[in-house]
């Protein structure tokens, strides 16, 4: 199972969880993943595992992932001969595997794909354009992206679940527990709005800012407080930051909003249970885990109105969904649950019932089959995999 990261990014989750779930269901799994010298995995993998090492420079964007994808690609080029099923979930394990399958140094590459990104580097736009045209098989997550991928690029893929680990996502387990949480978590006296997946672009955190601010004029008897946890990526969004912090710096909100950047495991888990309201006012998703993990731990869920999200998530029923971009929308919604404790409330107790509905084990299962039916079918190298039957999607 390959990855492109260390850290606790959607699909970087999907490999760690998928993986376990196979190795727990006696299935011989590695686990390998691309990582600078210093750098290990967001948590301790219950999978053997392998970091392939690579040294960062400063040269520009496009030769620093090429300079990732030969690393990878070398890295790997010793050690993936021996597996049955190898298999990549993102652009840039893709294309170092595909770059061996070539070679004929192994068989074949099945992909994973999440969600398909506006890149504007032409390094990543030919990496995740081959990633997606040039694997023996394709598999995805959302119903939404499957059909994007059918339309735009004209390839099949399978669909495979997500899944949420509901002994670490959980709500408290009583009173004692979520005040001793708030506590721990700094925001014990405020109505506290949660954010997971840093300042970026894709996942609206303009938008957030602003409807947040709404939030403060006009609900002041609550104290709100902005938490933003998360965002370790591969890419530079040190300019969507900048404009982040000029602008809570121009609304006067300093004191009110904080970025935390990647947090250890345990400390996500309390965010989870400590705060009011979850937000996830993203552009673009490919299912949206921090969602579901959210509501596992019995979180009220404010998200944008996407197709992907609308697979698991019902407007009024276990979410409130806005409409993608709109700050008003936003902090209307915001306001409506910092006014309303018995919605919260509601809200909260739908969440654990969703969330039993995805079980990683459940997506282990849906990968074993896929993985046989597609060995007994055939793969068709860099062409749509053969029609698998009884396989959803």
């Amino acid at each position: 199972m390959l990855t492109y990261s260390l850290r606790p990014r959607g699909g970087v989750v999907h490999a760690l969880e998928v993986a376990e779930a196979l190795f727990r269901r006696g299935h011989e799994v590695e686990l390998m993943a691309l990582g600078r010298p210093q750098d290990v995995f967001f948590r301790d993998p219950a999978v053997p595992w392998r970091i392939v090492r690579y040294e960062p420079t400063d040269a520009p964007f496009d030769t620093r992932v090429q300079a990732m994808l030969d690393a990878y690609r070398d890295g790997l080029a010793a050690v993936l001969r021996d597996f049955d099923v190898i298999h990549a979930q993102d652009c840039l394990s893709a294309n170092a595997a595909l770059a061996l399958r070539d070679a004929g140094l192994i068989p074949h590459v099945i992909r994973t794909v999440h969600h398909v990104d506006a890149f504007t580097s032409p390094s990543l736009i030919e990496c995740q354009r081959r990633s997606i045209l040039d694997p023996d098989a394709l598999l995805c997550v959302s119903a939404p992206w499957r059909a994007w991928l059918a339309g735009e690029f004209g390839r099949r893929a399978l669909l495979v679940p997500n899944g949420v680990d509901t002994r670490r996502y959980r709500p408290p387990a009583d009173s004692a527990e979520r005040r001793s949480d708030r506590i721990a978590s700094g925001c014990d006296a405020c109505f506290t709005v949660l954010a997971v997946g840093g300042v970026e672009p894709r996942k609206g955190s303009l938008t957030l800012l602003e409807a947040f601010a709404e939030l403060r004029e006009l609900v002041r008897a609550v104290d709100p407080l902005l938490v933003i946890a998360g965002g370790a990526t591969l890419f530079d969004y040190r300019h969507e930051v900048e404009r982040f912090h000029s602008r809570v710096r121009a609304l006067g909100l300093d004191a009110r909003v904080r970025v935390l950047g990647s947090l250890p495991c345990h400390e996500l888990e309390r965010l989870y249970r400590a705060a009011d309201v979850f937000a996830f006012p993203s552009i673009t998703e490919g299912f949206g885990l921090a969602a579901l993990e959210a509501a596992a731990s019995g979180l009220p869920v404010v998200a944008s109105d996407l197709e992907a999200f609308r697979t698991f998530l019902e407007h009024e029923r276990s979410a409130l969904l806005v409409p993608v971009g709109d700050s008003g929308a936003l902090a209307d919604a915001l306001v409506h649950l910092a006014s309303d404790a018995r919605e919260r409330q509601r809200l909260a107790a739908v969440g654990p019932e969703l969330a039993r509905r995805f079980s990683w084990d459940d997506a282990a299962i849906t990968h074993e089959r896929v993985y046989a039916q597609l060995f007994t079918l055939g793969l068709n190298s860099g062409g749509s995999p053969a029609p698998v039957a009884g396989i959803s999607g």
